[in-house]
């Protein structure tokens, strides 16, 4: 009835970038991004990797409302030297090796268990 169309969850209007950058005027160090079309799912994941960032004072997102598929994320770093852009893009690479690391162990685990299990099915 009233429900918008699924693909205005994830598809980007002609006008939209998928990343936005805000420097914040009143905290050193520190900017907010804005991820249209994304949910809690991209910013948890993003919030928790730059947690582990040495680097990295502060890290939280909001989603500012349930019908705005858009997520809010600020990053503040320890100094000048390390940029909240530099931060996030260190993230989403660490993000990515775990994500190719997790692909090969499933695969080899796959692939061991296929050798274990072996049982001829063919004679079924």
């Amino acid at each position: 009835m009233n429900t918008p169309e699924r693909s205005a969850s994830f598809i980007l209007d002609d006008d939209q970038e998928k990343i936005e950058y805000a420097a914040d005027t009143k905290v050193s160090n520190a900017g907010t991004f804005t991820f249209n079309k994304e949910d809690h799912t991209v910013g948890n994941l993003l919030r928790m990797q730059l947690l582990r960032d040495p680097t990295v004072k502060f890290a939280g997102y909001k989603h500012p409302h349930p019908l705005i598929h858009k997520i809010l994320l600020k990053i503040q770093t320890t100094s000048s030297q390390t940029l909240p852009s530099e931060a996030l893009s260190a993230a989403i690479e660490d993000l990515s090796n775990e994500t190719d690391h997790l692909i090969t162990q499933v695969t080899d685990a796959i692939d061991k268990w296929k050798k274990e299990n072996d049982t001829g099915m063919m004679g079924m």
